[in-house]
């Protein structure tokens, strides 16, 4: 883990050097006034060299502007290494989220990965920043005063650092338990983000049906389990610190003690004396701070122990003999498809069992059934958003899992019943999937969705802001422009997903009027429950959790008096 949390620094490593050679220098400032004291009391005022008192005094202020200037350094260019390293950091593990499988979304919480975007990697730029820099000065300040120390009295030093294994001793037992209690705050607060993004997105649901209590009932639960566990992680660190400085101060007392006898009995001078406290206080001085640091380096590796292991999660990765889909013509066929998912509760949830189906080229093919039969999950194994377990799906007679997912993609629009819109302006959600589009194009793509006049008689026209999810637009209009982006793509595959069912009759009469203009030359999937949308798709596919049970049109199917004719009388009688 160490070395893998080094290889951050390595962009920013002449910067990172200057740090910490910055860092030396002011570890070794610090240790020129003891020094200068000791030949004060012992030569300069007894013999009266006023003047090398007045030289030295001037050289004392010299390092300590020296040091001012050294401190500046650190304290700003240091913490531009770190917001630095988070920066990247940060572009890496949202790189990661962005080519994870499409399952992983399924199952993790959109709070809990802000978590980890957000305040883990908050807490491991502090720790790449203050950690090396302040264990580097604190050891500088150690060896120095240690070696000083032996010199003015090696007897002293011995029975002072006696107690030092005791320390080492108290450290390793209580360090363990200390990043483990870390580790869960970090899962904690990753729950409450969690929850309260949750809550916060159904805010309107939650006032409908009255649930502030709930909200509430569910939010205090899981801070109560934050409270705990935070509680836990400062029991070891409040033991930890206490402990540390109970250590120093019990070596001030031996220094006192058996300093204070030394001197009484002759075996060490004033100088000295008032030397080796100066010398003791520069070592505990760095101990002291080490301890304060030791917080954040625990919270610093829990969160890169987090970090890290979200980037060894597995991401979409192409075969190594992938080919570029170039422009398909559009056949699909699956061959003996097999399909499953993992619930929530680790169970296997079998959806699709040997399924074979033939999507000609230009042909509209409409998928309709129960809830459960696997209509949308035929629809997200085509782009590959999830891989299947056994058979094959080809397109133009080649297995899709040899294409490249970026040009397998390329050639697929979706418009689907819940459309996501970016918060940005109408402009950019049309050209999201082109943003080298002229302007002239995406006007063209929003006439043929007939949401042109529309956008013209809106405040900024194009350059109106749609809301977060498009809320500032109607359900009609937000539908128009997920199909005006489709239009401006212009893939040769076409999905539909229940791209009409949320909208009222008249405003789905009119989409559909877009989404036949569409559909025109392209290779349509529908999934639909009003069958008014698809009667005259060239084939209906009915299918149930057992496969398909009928295939035909709409007038075959109703002749059949299956299911599809029951269906039918259903909705129109």
């Amino acid at each position: 883990m160490f070395k893998k949390f080094m290889e951050y620094y390595k962009p920013h490593k002449k910067l990172f050097i200057l740090d910490l050679i910055c860092a030396f220098f002011v570890g070794l400032a610090d240790t020129f006034m003891p020094l200068i004291v000791r030949r004060m009391i012992n030569q300069y005022v007894p013999l009266h060299e006023y003047e090398m008192i007045i030289r030295w005094s001037w050289g004392l202020l010299l390092i300590y502007l020296i040091k001012y200037a050294l401190n500046l350094f650190i304290n700003y260019w240091g913490h531009i290494v770190g917001v630095r390293m988070q920066a990247d950091m940060r572009r890496k593990l949202f790189e990661h989220f962005e080519h994870m499988p499409i399952s992983y979304f399924d199952h993790e919480k959109t709070g809990a990965m802000m978590s980890r975007i957000t305040n883990d990697l908050q807490e491991i730029s502090e720790m790449a920043h203050h950690g090396p820099e302040n264990i580097l000065l604190c050891s500088v300040m150690l060896i120095v005063s240690f070696i000083m120390l032996t010199n003015i009295n090696m007897r002293l030093t011995q029975i002072v650092f006696g107690t030092l294994p005791f320390a080492v001793i108290f450290v390793i037992l209580i360090r363990k338990k200390q990043l483990s209690a870390f580790e869960k705050t970090r899962a904690k607060i990753g729950m409450i983000n969690a929850d309260v993004e949750t809550s916060l997105s159904g805010i309107r649901v939650t006032r409908s049906y009255d649930g502030v209590d709930l909200e509430m009932e569910k939010f205090d639960r899981a801070n109560e389990q934050y409270k705990k566990a935070r509680y836990e992680a400062y029991k070891y660190l409040a033991l930890f610190n206490s402990g540390m400085l109970l250590f120093t101060d019990l070596m001030y007392v031996i220094v006192v003690y058996f300093g204070g006898r030394f001197y009484a009995s002759g075996y060490i001078n004033s100088g000295d004396f008032v030397a080796y406290i100066l010398y003791i206080s520069m070592f505990l001085d760095p101990v002291k701070k080490l301890v304060a640091t030791y917080e954040q380096i625990a919270e610093g590796i829990s969160g890169f122990k987090r970090f890290d292991e979200l980037l060894q999660m597995p991401i979409e990765e192409d075969d190594e003999d992938a080919i570029d889909a170039g422009v398909l013509k559009g056949h699909i066929s699956f061959e003996h498809v097999n399909f499953h998912y993992e619930s929530e509760m680790d169970e296997t949830v079998e959806v699709i069992q040997d399924l074979s189906l033939e999507i000609p080229q230009g042909k509209t093919v409409a998928l309709v059934g129960e809830s459960g039969g696997g209509k949308t999950t035929i629809c997200n194994l085509i782009p590959r958003f999830y891989e299947i377990d056994g058979g094959s799906i080809k397109i133009d007679g080649i297995d899709i899992r040899k294409f490249t997912r970026e040009s397998l993609r390329n050639n697929v629009g979706i418009v689907a019943q819940d459309v996501f819109l970016f918060n940005g302006t109408i402009k950019e959600n049309i050209a999201y999937g082109c943003p080298s589009a002229s302007d002239e194009e995406i006007i063209e793509a929003a006439k043929k969705a007939e949401i042109h006049e529309a956008i013209l008689e809106m405040p900024h026209g194009y350059d109106s802001l749609v809301g977060e999810r498009g809320m500032h637009l109607s359900g009609g209009q937000r539908q128009r422009i997920s199909i005006a982006r489709v239009f401006l793509k212009n893939p040769q595959i076409l999905i539909l997903d229940e791209a009409t069912s949320a909208l009222d009759n008249a405003t789905e009469m009119a989409i559909q009027k877009s989404l036949d203009e569409l559909s025109k030359g392209r290779t349509v999937l529908v999934v639909a429950h009003r069958l008014s949308t698809i009667k005259d798709a060239d084939e209906i596919v009915v299918l149930t959790k057992d496969g398909i049970v009928e295939k035909g049109t709409s007038k075959e199917l109703i002749a059949q008096n299956g299911i599809y004719a029951k269906l039918y009388e259903y909705q129109f009688d």
